[in-house]
């Protein structure tokens, strides 16, 4: 009989549960550690699998790119990076600090996002 969590071979199987983020795409964020740490921006990608995002005009890299064909020119690139979802918080509009999100039922029974300090409903 095979133990929880292991293969007939002898290997550990480990399933990746993808969980589920208080950051959408749309939702204007601030970074709040690292080199960026300060600047707010809009997300252009949730990465779930890695658990990243991707903010418009934060994190830059420069990528060395070689030419491929005569319609890829090479050269130097700057292109935004992922940052990881724990160094971003949600920006409150209203309140216009980062702020934590709680949830909130709203009539007709649909759970939305909410900010802790103001009350500001996220989700419209």
């Amino acid at each position: 009989m095979l133990a929880q969590g292991m293969q007939a071979t002898g290997r550990k199987v480990f399933s990746m549960t993808i969980s589920r983020f208080h950051i959408k795409k749309n939702d204007l964020v601030m970074v709040i550690h690292g080199r960026e740490k300060g600047k707010s921006g809009r997300v252009l990608r949730v990465l779930p699998e890695k658990e990243k995002v991707l903010i418009e005009k934060i994190n830059f890299v420069k990528r060395h790119s070689r030419p491929h064909g005569q319609q890829r020119r090479g050269g130097i690139i700057e292109k935004e990076a992922p940052l990881h979802i724990s160094n971003v918080m949600l920006l409150c509009e209203k309140c216009n600090k980062p702020v934590r999100t709680g949830h909130r039922v709203v009539e007709g029974g649909k759970k939305v996002r909410a900010c802790r300090k103001c009350g500001e409903i996220f989700d419209k």
